[in-house]
C-alpha cells in the first residue's frame, strides 16, 4: 500500500484508491494510553519504521485533541520527534546503498509521510491551543496575569523549537530519491509549509525571545524552496501574510537574507515584488517597510534583483494600463517615459538585468502593446544583445526577434528579398561565430517560427536542427522533439482523415530529397509518434498504405516517402508491415519491379525494420525469421538475379538492401544467397551466349587459363561489375551472419540446454556441484569454455569453408584478382570500381584471404586513377585494420600517403578514416601524423575542420601532442617538403595551443634548443626559433632557454631567429615581477648584442672561454623556396610504380617488383578516366562486429 497525504485530516477514514491507505481502527480517548505504551515499545525494538503499524494511535491522538488528556498530546509530540529524528539518521546510508529494494524504498517513503504528517498536524494544534489560552488569560488593563495561565503549555515556547530542528534534519537529506522521477507530490510539502506559516502567524514571533523559532522556521523554509520548487509558492505566501500580519515585515527582511545569501535563491525578492498587489493600500505600507528593512540588511548592495523587479513592474503597467490609442497626453508621456528607462536598462553593467529586461520586451511584444514608432528602435537593441557576452542575454534577444517575426503588424510573410543586404554583411561574422555557437533551444523556437511564416529557405534551417535529437542534452533534445510535433505532428483539420493527409504531407515534404542522416534523425521522432497513444495513428497507416499501393493518385517520391514511413511506424508496432507483406510484394517487388529500383529499395528497407537485428530483442528468445519458400524471398531474389544484366544504376543499392534483408530474415540464409548466385551467374552466361550487346570498354572473361583467353566472347562490363558486386554483399553478410546471428543463436541454444539440464539434477546433484559452481563462479569460468568454443567454430567456418574450393564464393575470387590487378585491361570505372569493393569485403573472411590479397589492395590504392575507388580502398583497409590488426600492421604507413591526394574527396575520406583508427587506439600515434597536420592548412575548409577535430580529441590523450611536437616540427620543416614559412606558422600556432602545462613547456624548450644543433640550414633555424616563441613561456622555460644558450648563439645574427626570441622577451615582461624583469631585460641586451656585432664580438662572462664559438651564418647557407602548391611532400622512392614493395619493420633489400599482364601486354589500353566520368558517390563497406 502507499500512504497519500490527506488534504483534511477526516480524509484518512474514507475509503480510498487501490492500495491507498486507509485508517482502519480509531482508537477511543480512554485507550490511548495504553496504545501508545505499545507505540513506545515498538519505538525501542524496531525503529522509527514502527510507524507504519501504529499510524492509527498517533491519527487517533489528532482526531480527539479537543477531547485527549495534554499529557497524552505531550507524549504523542515526544514519540513523533523521536520517529523523525531516527529516520534522519538511518536514511543517509539508505539513500547512497545500491542493493536497496523497491520494497525497502517504499517502506521508508511511507513512513517519512506518515511521521512528517502527524509531527506537523499535531505541531499546529499545540499552537492553536496555545494562542487560544494566551487569548482567554491575557491580561485586562493594568491587571495582572493569572499564575495558571497556559497551564501545561508553557514547555511550547521550547518545543517547538525541538520539532523544527527534527524537520530540518530530515528534509535537509536527498529524500527525493524516494519518491518515482525525484518527484516530490505538492500534497507532502504543503503540509510541511503550512506548519510553517502557522507558527509564523503567532504574535510574539517577532519579538527578541522567539528568535530561536523563528531561525529554524527561517532556515526549514530555505531548505523547502531550494530543494523542493517551493519558491513560487513562498512568494505568495510571503504577500498574503504581509497583507494581513504588519509585524511579519522584518521577519520575512530577515528571510528574504538568509535566503538569499546562505541558500542562493536570490530572485526571491524580484518573485515577492512581481507577485504583489500594489493597488492595496495595506500590502503598500507591509511592501514598503519590508523594502526598507531589506536595504538595512543590504545597505552598501547595488541589487540588480531590485532594479529586475522595477523594470518587470514598468512592463505590467505598459502591458496592463498604459497600452491602446486611448491614452491621454499624460498617460503617453509616463509610457515614453517607462519604454526609455527599460531601453536604458538594456544596457544595464549586470547580464541577468539585461536578460530580464528582454523578457519584459518579449512580453510587450506578444500582448502587441509596443508602439510602432518604437518598433525599429527596440529590434536595433534586440539585435545587439545577439553579441551579448551572456548566453541567456543572447538566448532572450533570439525570443524577441522571434516575437517580432510573429507579431509583426505588416504581413503575415516575410520575404528575404529585404534583407539581402544586411545578410551579405553578416556572412563573414556567421562563419566566426558558428565554434562559439551556444543556446540551441531559442535557436530551435526561432526556426519554429520562421518556418510557420513560410520565410524563404525556413525548411533548411529546420532539417538542420533535426540531428539534435541525438544531443546528449535532455532539453535540447526535448525542444527538438517538440518543435517537429509543433510542426509536422499536430496537424491542423476537421476531421481526423483529413488531419492524418495534413500530417503525412507534411512529413512526405520533409523526406523528399533528404539524407540518409536526415532519414534516421526523422525516424527517431516519427517511431515515438507511433509509440504514443495519438487517435490519429490508425489512420495515418491507413493513408500511407493507400498512397503506397497507388489507391490515391500521387508521385513516385510520394510514393517512396510512404513505404519508409511504413518502415518507421513497424518499428513502434511490428504487425503494421508484417500483416501487409504480401501487399508490399505484389506492389514493389512484383513484376514492376524492374521498373523502380528504388522504390524496391526502400521496401526491403521497411521490411528489415521488422527482423530482429533491427528491433531490440532479448537473446534468450527465438529469433524471428521466416521460411526459405516464403513469396518476399521469391520476388527479392528473381529482382536481383534479372537486375544484373539489366543497366540499372539504382539497382545496385537495391541488392544491398535485398542481401541484407535475406540474411537478416530467411531461415538457411546461405542456401537461397547460393542459388541466387548461382541463378545470376547463369544469366550472365546466357546474355555472352546469346551475343549481346558488346560493350566498347568491355573486356573477355577469363578463368586464368590459356584456353579462355583465346575465346572471343565479350561481356557487358556493368553486368559483370553487378554480379561481382552481388558476390562481395553476399561474403560480407555471410560472414557478418555467422558472427552475429549463428553465434547468438548457438549461446541460446546453449543457454536453453544448461537451464534444462539444470532442472532435471535433483537436489542432491545441486549439492554436490555446489563448491565446484561456486569456486569456477570465482574464477569467471562458468560459460566460458562454451563460448570458446563457439567462437573458434565460428572462426574456423570462415578460414576453412567459405572460400573452400567447393563453395561457390571460392569460383569468383580469381575473376576479382583478374581484374583488380590488370586496370589497364579491364579499365571500365565501374567494373573497376565495384570488383575493388567486393575483394576488400573477402578479405575480411578470413586472415589468409587478406594475407594473400594484402599487396594488391595496397597497389591498388596507390596506383589507381579513379578517386572513388582510392576512397573506397582507404575505408576497406580501415576495416581489415580493425578485423586483422597483425597482417595489417606493416602497412599503414602506406595508409598515410593519401593524405597528400590530390583529390579533395580521398583526402577527407583518409583523414576521417584515421581519425577513427587513432582516437580508438587502433592505430599508434607515429610521426606519419605530420600529415594530418599538413591538412590544417586545406584549400578546403571541410578537411581543415576535420583535421581540427582530430588534434583536438588527440589532445584529450595524456601527452600525446606533446610527445609528437617535435617530430613533426623535424618533418615539417624538412627542406625537401618545401613548405611556405605562413604555413608552418599556422600548422605550430594551431597545434602549440595544445600545450597549456609549465612542465612540458619547459621540456619542449630544452628539445628545441637541441635541434639547433642538428639544423643545417638558415629556414630550420627560423622555423625552431618561430616554435619557441609559440609557446607560453614561464619563469622555468625562460631558465631553460638561457641554459641552453650555445645551442642557438651563433644563430642570433639571423633576423628570423633573433627576432622571434625577442618576441619572448616582450611577452615574459608583461605583468613580470621586478626581480625576474631584471633578468629578462639583461638577456634581451645579450641578444641584440650578438644580433648586431655577432657572437664573437660579445664576451660574456657566463661563456666558458674554453668553447669559443664561430659566429654568424654558414656561408653555404641553402635558402629554401617553397613550392608551389599545398606544401607536399616530394615523392620518394619507394612510391613509384615500379618500386612497389612491402613494407617491412625493420630495412631490407628490395623485393621484385609487381608487374601487372596489362603492362607488358596492352599498355595502349591504359586509359585515364575523366573526372567528368567517375562517379560521385563513394560506396563504403558495411561494418561487422569483430569477435
Amino acid at each position: 500500500w502507499d500512504f497519500f497525504v490527506p488534504v483534511s485530516v477526516g480524509d484518512l477514514v474514507k475509503t480510498g484508491g487501490i492500495n491507498q491507505y486507509v485508517v482502519q481502527d480509531v482508537v477511543p480517548p480512554k485507550h490511548l494510553h495504553s496504545s501508545l505504551n505499545k507505540f513506545k515499545l515498538a519505538l525501542r525494538s524496531q525503529g522509527p519504521l514502527c510507524v507504519l503499524e501504529h499510524f492509527d494511535t498517533g491519527y487517533s491522538v489528532l482526531q480527539h485533541s479537543h477531547s485527549v488528556e495534554l499529557g497524552v498530546k505531550e507524549d504523542t509530540l515526544d514519540l513523533l520527534v523521536q520517529v523523525v529524528s531516527g529516520l534522519a539518521g538511518s536514511l543517509p546510508a539508505l539513500l547512497i546503498s545500491t542493493t536497496t529494494s523497491a520494497a525497502e524504498r517504499k517502506d521508508q517513503l511511507n513512513a517519512v509521510k506518515m511521521s512528517v504528517y502527524l509531527l506537523c498536524k499535531l505541531t499546529e494544534t499545540f499552537e492553536s491551543d496555545s494562542y487560544r489560552q494566551n487569548i482567554i488569560t491575557a491580561p485586562g488593563k493594568g491587571g495582572k496575569k493569572s499564575k495558571s495561565s497556559g497551564e501545561g503549555l508553557l514547555q511550547w515556547d521550547s518545543e517547538r523549537e525541538r520539532v523544527l530542528q527534527a524537520l530540518i534534519q530530515l528534509l535537509q537529506l536527498d529524500i527525493r530519491s524516494l519518491w518515482n522521477l525525484s518527484l516530490v507530490e505538492e500534497e507532502f510539502i504543503s503540509c510541511v509549509t503550512c506548519c510553517c506559516y502557522k507558527l509564523l502567524e503567532n504574535p510574539t514571533i517577532s519579538h527578541v525571545k522567539s528568535k530561536p523559532t523563528r531561525d529554524c522556521i527561517i532556515h526549514l523554509l530555505g531548505v523547502l524552496i531550494k530543494k523542493y520548487s517551493h519558491l513560487l509558492g513562498a512568494s505568495v505566501k510571503v504577500i498574503q501574510l504581509l497583507q494581513h500580519f504588519e509585524q511579519l515585515s522584518s521577519v520575512f527582511a530577515q528571510a528574504v537574507s538568509v535566503w538569499s545569501t546562505e541558500y542562493g535563491v536570490r530572485t526571491i525578492i524580484g518573485e515577492i515584488l512581481r507577485n504583489s498587489p500594489f493597488r492595496c493600500k495595506d500590502i503598500a505600507m507591509c511592501l514598503a517597510c519590508f523594502c526598507y528593512v531589506i536595504l538595512f540588511y543590504y545597505p552598501f548592495l547595488q541589487s540588480h534583483t531590485m532594479r529586475v523587479a522595477v523594470c518587470e513592474v514598468l512592463g505590467e503597467i505598459l502591458v496592463c494600463v498604459l497600452c491602446g490609442d486611448r491614452l491621454d497626453d499624460s498617460g503617453k508621456a509616463d509610457r515614453d517615459r517607462f519604454f526609455d528607462t527599460l531601453q536604458e536598462h538594456l544596457h544595464d553593467t549586470n547580464s541577468h538585468v539585461r536578460a530580464r529586461v528582454l523578457q519584459v520586451f518579449t512580453r510587450i511584444v506578444n500582448s502587441k502593446a509596443l508602439p510602432l514608432c518604437r518598433y525599429s528602435e527596440v529590434m536595433e537593441l534586440a539585435v545587439g544583445r545577439l553579441m551579448d557576452k551572456s548566453i541567456n542575454a543572447v538566448k532572450n534577444a533570439i525570443q524577441l526577434l522571434a516575437a517580432f517575426i510573429a507579431h509583426n503588424p505588416y504581413s503575415c510573410k516575410l520575404s528575404s528579398a529585404d534583407l539581402k543586404k544586411p545578410l551579405e554583411k553578416e556572412t563573414a561574422k556567421l562563419r566566426e561565430m558558428k565554434e562559439k555557437l551556444q543556446g540551441k533551444a531559442p535557436a530551435v523556437q526561432f526556426c519554429v517560427t520562421v518556418c510557420e511564416f513560410s520565410v524563404a529557405n525556413s525548411v533548411s534551417g529546420v532539417r538542420k536542427m533535426l540531428p539534435l535529437v541525438w544531443s546528449t542534452d535532455a532539453a535540447i533534445k526535448e525542444a527538438v522533439v517538440q518543435a517537429y510535433r509543433r510542426l509536422y505532428l499536430n496537424p491542423q483539420g476537421d476531421t481526423v482523415r483529413m488531419k492524418a493527409q495534413t500530417l503525412v504531407d507534411s512529413l512526405s515534404e520533409l523526406m523528399v530529397d533528404a539524407s540518409l542522416g536526415t532519414i534516421q534523425c526523422l525516424e527517431e521522432i516519427v517511431q515515438e509518434f507511433f509509440g504514443s497513444s495519438s487517435n490519429l495513428q490508425s489512420t495515418v497507416v491507413q493513408v500511407l498504405w493507400e498512397r503506397f499501393t497507388g489507391k490515391r493518385e500521387t508521385s513516385v517520391l510520394n510514393r517512396r516517402a510512404a513505404v519508409l514511413l511504413l518502415g518507421m511506424a513497424a518499428r513502434a508496432e511490428r504487425e503494421v508491415v508484417l500483416s501487409n507483406l504480401d501487399t508490399l510484394c505484389s506492389v514493389a517487388l512484383g513484376e514492376k519491379v524492374t521498373e523502380d529500383f528504388l522504390l524496391a529499395r526502400d521496401t526491403a528497407i521497411t521490411v528489415c525494420s521488422i527482423t530482429d537485428h533491427v528491433r531490440v530483442r532479448r537473446h534468450e528468445h527465438t529469433p524471428f525469421r521466416l521460411p526459405q519458400d516464403h513469396q518476399l524471398f521469391t520476388c527479392l531474389t528473381q529482382a536481383v538475379a534479372e537486375g544484373v544484366v539489366m543497366e540499372d544504376p539504382y539497382w545496385q543499392s537495391f541488392m544491398e538492401q535485398a542481401v541484407r534483408l535475406i540474411y537478416f530474415l530467411a531461415e538457411s540464409p546461405d542456401q537461397l544467397c547460393s542459388r541466387l548466385l548461382q541463378r545470376s551467374a547463369r544469366l550472365l552466361l546466357d546474355q555472352i551466349a546469346e551475343g549481346g550487346e558488346i560493350n566498347t570498354d568491355a573486356g573477355p572473361i577469363q578463368d586464368g587459363s590459356q584456353e579462355s583467353s583465346e575465346q572471343g566472347e565479350q561481356v557487358n562490363c556493368v553486368c559483370l561489375a553487378q554480379l561481382l558486386a552481388l558476390c562481395g554483399s553476399v561474403a560480407f553478410w555471410q560472414v557478418s551472419h555467422l558472427e552475429r546471428s549463428v553465434s547468438t543463436e548457438l549461446r541460446r541454444r546453449r543457454g536453453e540446454t544448461e537451464e534444462r539440464e539444470e532442472k532435471e539434477k535433483g537436489p542432491s546433484g545441486k549439492a554436490k556441484t555446489a563448491n565446484e559452481s561456486a569456486m569456477e563462479e570465482d574464477l569467471g569460468l562458468i560459460g566460458a569454455s562454451a563460448e570458446d568454443t563457439e567462437a573458434e567454430l565460428i572462426r574456423k567456418i570462415c578460414e576453412t569453408e567459405l572460400l573452400a574450393e567447393e563453395n561457390l564464393l571460392c569460383a569468383f575470387l580469381p575473376l576479382l584478382v583478374k581484374v583488380c590487378s590488370s586496370p589497364g585491361r579491364y579499365s571500365h570505372p565501374q567494373l573497376t570500381t565495384a570488383a575493388c569493393l567486393a575483394l576488400s569485403q573477402y578479405m575480411m573472411i578470413s586472415p589468409a584471404a587478406c594475407e594473400d590479397n594484402i599487396r594488391l589492395m595496397f597497389t591498388v590504392l596507390e596506383r589507381s586513377t579513379l578517386p572513388v575507388v582510392r576512397a573506397n580502398a582507404i575505408i576497406a583497409l580501415g576495416d581489415l585494420i580493425v578485423r586483422f590488426p597483425n597482417i595489417l600492421e606493416p602497412w599503414t604507413q602506406n595508409l598515410y600517403a593519401r593524405l597528400s591526394d590530390e583529390v579533395p574527396s580521398v583526402r577527407q575520406t583518409a583523414v576521417t578514416v584515421l581519425t577513427q583508427l587513432v582516437l580508438k587506439d587502433v592505430l599508434k600515434v607515429k610521426g606519419q601524423v605530420s600529415e594530418v597536420a599538413v591538412l590544417l592548412i586545406d584549400p578546403e575548409p571541410h578537411i581543415t575542420s576535420l583535421a581540427l577535430n582530430f588534434f583536438n580529441e588527440l589532445a584529450t590523450k595524456d601527452n600525446a601532442i606533446y610527445n609528437l611536437l617535435p617530430d613533426i616540427i623535424s618533418r615539417l620543416s624538412d627542406p625537401e617538403r618545401g613548405m611556405a614559412t605562413q604555413d608552418f606558422n599556422t600548422i605550430m600556432k594551431q597545434l602549440f595551443s595544445y600545450i597549456t602545462k609549465e612542465r612540458q613547456t619547459e621540456s619542449l624548450v630544452e628539445k628545441l634548443c637541441q635541434r639547433f644543433r642538428t639544423a643545417k640550414t638558415e629556414r630550420q633555424w627560423c622555423d625552431l626559433a618561430t616554435s619557441l616563441s609559440l609557446l607560453s613561456m614561464c619563469e622555468r622555460g625562460f631558465k631553460r632557454l638561457q641554459e641552453c644558450w650555445e645551442c642557438y648563439s651563433d644563430k642570433l645574427t639571423e633576423p628570423g631567429v633573433y627576432q622571434p626570441l625577442l618576441s619572448i622577451m616582450v611577452k615574459l615582461r608583461r605583468g613580470a615581477k621586478p626581480q625576474f624583469k631584471a633578468q629578462v631585460d639583461e638577456f634581451e641586451k645579450r641578444l641584440t648584442a650578438v644580433h648586431t656585432r655577432g657572437l664573437e664580438n660579445v664576451e660574456s662572462p657566463e661563456m666558458d672561454a674554453d668553447n669559443p664559438k664561430q659566429g654568424g651564418a654558414p656561408e653555404n647557407a641553402v635558402t629554401l623556396t617553397p613550392l608551389a602548391g599545398r606544401g607536399q611532400a616530394k615523392p620518394s622512392v619507394s612510391a613509384r610504380d615500379d618500386s612497389f614493395v612491402t613494407p617491412q619493420r625493420t630495412r631490407k633489400p628490395k623485393k621484385p617488383v609487381i608487374t601487372f599482364s596489362s603492362d607488358e601486354e596492352e599498355d595502349e589500353e591504359d586509359a585515364v578516366m575523366a573526372e567528368s566520368e567517375t562517379p560521385k558517390v563513394t560506396t563504403p563497406i558495411a561494418r561487422s562486429s569483430r569477435r
